[in-house]
């Protein structure tokens, strides 16, 4: 069936300047981590992105080595634009990806070389179709490649015309304070930071938010609802089918700690009683920081996403809400 986009689709989100750039990004970006690889059912994901825009996320976020396989995801997408964002559907789309873990063998598909990052992109804009991206992202830090190369690339990236706008991921603070700085010294600005954040992950607050602040530099939490364990799914130990349930994954078994459960019991003790679930509680808690430009949430189902979206509903937290959060998380 022809896919035409509601009509309504700006009129309930909440879009948020990144940093002191011109650029508006949804309060809430899709990300496309899991459950559009390969091995995922396409025309769930396509259901989902179509949702996703008619809910006014216009902000997709991929890797080169989403998947699984890796690749897939961004194939996948590209499939998805092609069948129903044709004509100037693109010019309402923000789409990311990134290059930084291994992508092929050998010394070039890794890390942060000009040569990686530069052929990575090209792989990538392949495979979804495209002739570029809105935001091209260093995927990680690479202690083996100097700083000025990794800018370098992403610089010529933008002057190239294969991007728009460059970010950086799972940077140090520090690190995200020089690679700021040579960006800045080439006039290519840091748009975006995707750093991993949640309640029960919070290096940011120890220097990094303080960073993209001073610079300008806006930020968008990955994996913020700690890999499912911020939901309803771990209030009773460990669901089979689950995240945690299986041998390989990113959330691992000794990870669901009867301490941790304890504190998820009493984090949606407090949800309820705001009229949300945990989910939505933790995506709201990190929304109220306002250095904070949008939350990069996954979905399995339109009806989960749908769930998560209702987190604007209610974004703001009593004084004694976040002293009674922090007193859980202590």
């Amino acid at each position: 069936m022809q896919y035409t986009p509601a009509v309504d689709r700006y009129n309930s989100m909440t879009y948020n300047r990144c940093g002191k750039s011109g650029l508006q990004l949804p309060m809430i970006s899709l990300g496309l981590w899991h459950n559009f690889g390969s091995i995922d059912n396409f025309e769930n994901g396509r259901s989902i992105i179509r949702h996703a825009f008619d809910k006014g996320i216009t902000h997709f976020d991929l890797a080169n080595n989403y998947g699984p396989l890796a690749g897939s995801a961004e194939e996948n997408f590209g499939r998805v634009l092609k069948q129903d964002f044709t004509g100037h559907l693109r010019d309402e789309l923000i789409i990311s990806t990134k290059a930084g873990y291994l992508m092929w063998p050998g010394p070039y598909g890794d890390k942060g070389s000009r040569k990686y990052l530069i052929s990575s992109l090209d792989q990538s804009l392949r495979r979804m179709q495209l002739d570029y991206v809105d935001i091209f992202y260093s995927h990680r830090p690479d202690p083996e490649t100097p700083i000025e190369e990794t800018m370098g690339a992403l610089h010529s990236i933008v002057q190239q015309g294969k991007a728009l706008y460059v970010g950086l991921s799972n940077y140090t603070a520090e690190q995200t304070k020089q690679a700021v700085e040579v960006l800045k010294s080439l006039g290519t600005p840091c748009l975006i930071h995707q750093p991993k954040y949640s309640m029960f992950e919070r290096w940011v607050e120890n220097g990094l938010l303080d960073v993209l602040e001073a610079n300008g530099v806006g930020c968008i939490p990955f994996s913020p609802l700690a890999q499912g364990l911020l939901t309803d799914r771990y209030l009773n130990g460990i669901p089979a089918g689950s995240r945690a349930s299986k041998p390989s994954g990113f959330l691992q078994e000794n990870e669901v700690t009867p301490e941790k459960i304890e504190k998820i019991k009493k984090l949606n003790a407090i949800a309820q009683k705001r009229g949300q679930s945990l989910a939505q509680m933790a995506l709201a808690w990190i929304l109220k920081d306002k250095r904070i430009t949008t939350v990069l949430i996954g979905a399995s189902s339109v009806a989960q996403l749908d769930n998560n979206l209702e987190t604007l509903n209610n974004t703001t937290f009593a004084k004694e809400e976040l002293t009674e959060i922090e007193a859980i998380l202590a």
